[in-house]
């Protein structure tokens, strides 16, 4: 297997305003898989040996089930055109997806992916996560809000910093090992973040998993985080991206 991603303090980050002072780690391609090239991927999550997929934009937001292996969409419910679908999360057998500026979340039976209530926030939704206490919503700032699951209400906010620098247009999230992992939108890394402190715990350099010259627009960004709990296995993706691929993140380099 090749190793790729170990490209220090540049790469990804050449056009930050500082250099990160969390780790950059690297990553392993494990296995690559067939990806709906059409599809906007907001939200991805892997339950139960299961894969859905949340996806966005006007007229084309759906929720599906997808066969990892061959790509092939086993299940779909798709959203009314009003609505522009983002992050989703698993939540007591059922589905949570959020939608982008409608301030409207949608929760559904993960078996049928049948529509059963809907609820309120305040502000944009991207990214959703769970810590099998609260939910956890990103909405494009450095800030993550802790949700109550059964009031819908915001219990806590948390600040993610690397050093003292604000990291900002967080979007789809994973709870992994203690850890919330993001998506940063048009980045082509990871953030791990601690959930307790919101300190960037390290990052995950992506670049050159699928090179920015062979993707078809700029809107094709790096967005879609998947761990299957069971095995341990991370999946990753993009929006219009042809492939979804299976990675291993790689441990520090000792100095």
């Amino acid at each position: 297997m090749l190793l790729l991603g170990l490209l220090g303090l540049g790469g990804a980050y050449a056009d930050e305003a500082s250099p990160p002072s969390a780790p950059v780690l690297g990553y392993r391609l494990v296995a690559s898989y067939p990806h709906d090239s059409g599809a906007f991927t907001q939200g991805l999550i892997h339950v139960d040996g299961r894969l859905y997929e949340g996806t966005g934009n006007y007229g084309a937001s759906v929720l599906r089930r997808v066969d990892l292996t061959s790509g092939r969409v086993e299940r779909e419910t798709r959203l009314p055109s009003r609505l522009f679908g983002e992050g989703i999360t698993q939540w007591r057998g059922r589905l949570v997806q959020l939608t982008w500026r409608e301030r409207l979340g949608l929760i559904y039976d993960a078996e049928t992916l049948k529509p059963q209530e809907a609820f309120r926030y305040e502000g944009e939704g991207w990214g959703l996560t769970h810590d099998e206490r609260h939910w956890i919503m990103s909405d494009g700032s450095a800030v993550l809000r802790f949700l109550d699951p059964d009031s819908k209400e915001v219990v806590r906010r948390l600040t993610v910093l690397d050093g003292a620098r604000p990291i900002d247009r967080l979007n789809e999230l994973e709870y992994i090992n203690g850890e919330i992992w993001a998506n940063v939108w048009k980045r082509d890394h990871l953030v791990r973040i601690s959930p307790e402190t919101g300190a960037v715990i390290a990052y995950v350099d992506l670049a050159g998993l699928y090179p920015a010259a062979e993707r078809p627009s700029q809107e094709a960004v790096l967005n879609g985080i998947a761990h299957d709990a069971a095995s341990g296995r991370l999946f990753v993706t993009g929006k219009y991206w042809p492939r979804l691929y299976e990675i291993e993140v790689l441990p520090k380099s000792d100095p």
